[in-house]
């Protein structure tokens, strides 16, 4: 095998090259130039209130046999709601008319019988319409009323105490109070948790259909022998709302012919 030799000649001049090389590299790094730019990134979290209602357009209550005025007609699970929020929320329902007879009565379309003998009344109250809710309302704790929601079930006839009477409120946007009926959360002072509203979250979050954010909602109407709805009862006003007692109309009933009212479900942020 040849052996190379490396004369002392060439050894400086590879040493020096190295040297050069390395000097020439650190003052590259030393000279490096550098530019920043910066990106401000916003989050704007709107507030969700979303109410998801599947109900049919319109509910059809025809009394047309003795047996249906005396125990009623109920349509169950006719309403479900479902519930999706960010914020702490309440839940209510209130019965409204486009006040052909009044704010708080329901609106007369047709009359029968030529309007029917003395005692026959058109001024039929909104809170003869009853509700029942699926389960209980979890967010009840400020309610000061007999009832703080719907969940109550349908009482037998001339039960005037207002368990499932609709909320009336003559026709304004005034929330009920501590005394009437939530479906979920209540009126009352804020800043205890789960004492008068409901946490924000979802039905789609929930296992099941029983949860905070979904409701069932039956219907009854109850006319009752004579058709006197003896189940009717302003709770905020504390008093009986029957025809004979509305009235004060001894033998007073209700007027044949066909009367129209809405329902109105309303989910406002807990304040």
């Amino acid at each position: 095998m040849p052996i190379v030799y490396l004369t002392n000649t060439l050894m400086k001049k590879i040493v020096a090259s190295s040297l050069f090389i390395a000097l020439l590299s650190a003052g590259s790094v030393q000279a490096q130039l550098i530019d920043e730019k910066d990106v401000t990134i916003t989050m704007d979290l709107q507030p969700i209130l979303q109410l998801d209602m599947t109900t049919p357009s319109q509910l059809d209550f025809t009394f047309d046999d003795i047996d249906d005025y005396y125990a009623g007609i109920t349509r169950y699970a006719a309403t479900i709601l479902k519930v999706s929020s960010t914020v702490s929320w309440d839940l209510y329902a209130v019965g409204r008319s486009n006040g052909t007879n009044g704010p708080e009565f329901w609106d007369q379309v047709i009359t029968y019988s030529g309007g029917g003998a003395t005692g026959a009344i058109d001024d039929l109250p909104l809170s003869l319409v009853e509700l029942r809710q699926s389960q209980a309302n979890a967010g009840a704790g400020a309610a000061a009323g007999t009832f703080a929601d719907y969940n109550t079930a349908f009482r037998a006839v001339g039960s005037e105490d207002g368990a499932n009477s609709l909320y009336v409120n003559g026709g304004t946007n005034t929330p009920p109070t501590t005394n009437d009926k939530y479906i979920g959360g209540h009126a009352g002072v804020s800043g205890v948790v789960g004492d008068d509203f409901l946490p924000g979250g979802s039905y789609l979050t929930s296992t099941g259909t029983t949860s905070n954010y979904y409701y069932a909602i039956d219907y009854r109407i109850l006319p009752g022998l004579p058709a006197i709805f003896p189940n009717a009862f302003d709770a905020d006003a504390g008093t009986a709302e029957d025809l004979v007692s509305a009235s004060l109309l001894a033998g007073a009933y209700a007027q044949p012919g066909v009367y129209t009212m809405y329902v109105q479900y309303i989910i406002l942020e807990d304040q």
